[in-house]
C-alpha cells in the first residue's frame, strides 16, 4: 500500500515581530539577527491563541482543503511540546472543535522539536496496517516558542501550526518505509514543569543537531545502500533535501555535514551551490515566522509544495527531523504528480495576512501571555481560546466568539 501525506496545511499567528526591531531594542547589530541567524521576522500569538487554536486552525483547513468529513477520521495525533494540561492531552481538544466522531484513535505525543516526525510516522504505520480497508489519520505539529525577555534564545521564538492528512492516497508526499535513526540523552533544551520559558544550551545544542544527523544519515545510508557512481553522493540524488529549522542558519550547518558525512569531504564551491540548490528553496516560511519547534521541518514542507510543487512531481526529497533530549530521523519521499495540482497548502495566506508589529507591542504580548478573551476584529485563526473557568479552558469558534 502506498501510503503518504494526502494534504498538508500550515496556519501561523497574523502578528509578526520584525527581527530588526528586535535587534534595536536589545542594543545587537540587525545583522546578528537577519543573517547571523537567517531570521526577518518572528510570530506572536495574541492572548486568545494557544496551541489548541493554531492546531485547530490547521487541522480544520487541512481538511476542508482536501473534501474530508472529520467523521471520517480513524486517528488524530497532536505533537506539541508546549501542551496546557500535564494529564489531558491537546489532541482530545482538537478533537471537539474539528467535529470529528467518537470511534477515533486521539493522543498528543512530546519528544521536543521531533514529535511531529514520531507522530507522522506512527500515523504512516497505522494507516499501512489495515491493508483491506484505507483509513486516514490526521497527524498535527504545533508548538509556540517561548524564552526570557533579553535571553539568547529569544530571537529564535515564533509560532505556528501544520496539519497532515496521512493516508493511502499521497497528492503531497509519498512516504518511504526506510529512515534512518539515532537516539542519544542528552540536556541540549529543556523545560522543567515549572517553568513557562524553555531553558537552552545553545552552542551544545547545535553540536548535539549535527552529531544526531551524522548517526540517523548514516543509519539511513546503511539501509539504503544506493548503488552510488564513482564521485557521487547520496545526496545527489535528492532534488530538495530539508531540515528542521529552529532557525534557517542551523539548515546551513546541518547541510554542510550532511555533505561532509555523504561524500567524505566537502569544498565551499560544492557546498554554496549544493545549499543553493538542495536547501534554500524551502527556508523562507520559518524566515518569516521564527521557530515553530514539532512543525519546523513541516512548515519547510508546506512552503515547498506550494512554491515548487509541480516543478518537482516526481521527484524524492530527503528530511531530517531533530528534537532536543534527543531523537533524530532522516527519511526520504517522493513528490507524486498529485503534488502539481495541491494547491495552496496555506503558507502564502498566513504571511500575507499578517500584521507587523513594535517591541513594546510585542513585550505587552509577551507579558499578558495566554488569558484568554476576546478576539481582535481583524482575526485571521478559526478558533479562540475564551479563557479559563473552574479550572477548565475554554474554546470556541472565532467567527461566534466575533458575534457575540
Amino acid at each position: 500500500m502506498s501510503v503518504g501525506i494526502e494534504h498538508i496545511y500550515a496556519y501561523a499567528p497574523q502578528h509578526a515581530l520584525p527581527l530588526p526591531a528586535l535587534a534595536e531594542a536589545r542594543g545587537v547589530p540587525a545583522e546578528k539577527l537577519t543573517q547571523g541567524l537567517g531570521v526577518r521576522a518572528m510570530a506572536v500569538p495574541l492572548p486568545c491563541e494557544d496551541v489548541v487554536t493554531l492546531a485547530a486552525t490547521a487541522g480544520a483547513r487541512c481538511l476542508r482543503a482536501a473534501g474530508v468529513d472529520p467523521r471520517t477520521i480513524g486517528m488524530l495525533v497532536v505533537a506539541t511540546e508546549t501542551g496546557v494540561d500535564h494529564s489531558k492531552p491537546v489532541s482530545i481538544f482538537v478533537h471537539e472543535l474539528l467535529g470529528i466522531g467518537p470511534h477515533c484513535r486521539t493522543y498528543e505525543v512530546k519528544h521536543a522539536c521531533y514529535g511531529g516526525t514520531a507522530a507522522l510516522m506512527t500515523a504512516a504505520d497505522w494507516v499501512r496496517a489495515n491493508r483491506t480497508k484505507a483509513r486516514h489519520a490526521l497527524v498535527i505539529a504545533a508548538d509556540i516558542a517561548r524564552y526570557a525577555l533579553g535571553s539568547p534564545g529569544e530571537p529564535t521564538q515564533g509560532a505556528g501550526a501544520v496539519a497532515m492528512l496521512v493516508g493511502p492516497e499521497p497528492r503531497a508526499l509519498f512516504l518511504s518505509e526506510e529512515s534512518g535513526v539515532h537516539a542519544s540523552n542528552v540536556y541540549d533544551f529543556w523545560r522543567p514543569l515549572d517553568r513557562r520559558e524553555a531553558l537552552v544550551d545553545g552552542k551544545y545544542s547545535i553540536d548535539c543537531y549535527l552529531d544526531a544527523l551524522t548517526g540517523a544519515f548514516r543509519a539511513f545510508r546503511d539501509l539504503e545502500r544506493p548503488a552510488l557512481e564513482e564521485g557521487e553522493g547520496l545526496v545527489d540524488r535528492l532534488a530538495r533535501v530539508l531540515y528542521h529549522a529552529p532557525f534557517p542558519k542551523m539548515a546551513a550547518k546541518a547541510h554542510r555535514r550532511l555533505l561532509e558525512v555523504d561524500r567524505g569531504g566537502t569544498t565551499d564551491d560544492l557546498y554554496a551551490a549544493s545549499y543553493r540548490d538542495l536547501v534554500a528553496p524551502g527556508l523562507e516560511a520559518v524566515s518569516q515566522v521564527g521557530n515553530t519547534y514539532t512543525a519546523s521541518l513541516y512548515f519547510c514542507l508546506a512552503s515547498l509544495l506550494e512554491d515548487e510543487g509541480r516543478a518537482l512531481s516526481g521527484r524524492r526529497i530527503g528530511l531530517f527531523s531533530y528534537g532536543s533530549g534527543c531523537c533524530a530521523e532522516f527519511f526520504t519521499g517522493v513528490l507524486p504528480a498529485g503534488a502539481a495540482t495541491l494547491g495552496a497548502t496555506g503558507v502564502r495566506a498566513s504571511l500575507a495576512g499578517r500584521r507587523l508589529i513594535d517591541v513594546p507591542t510585542y513585550e505587552q504580548l509577551l507579558h499578558e501571555g495566554e488569558q484568554g478573551g476576546r478576539a481582535p476584529a481583524d482575526f485571521t485563526g478559526d478558533f479562540v481560546f475564551a479563557g479559563i473557568r473552574d479550572d477548565r479552558r475554554i474554546y470556541g469558534r472565532a467567527r461566534e466568539a466575533l458575534a457575540a
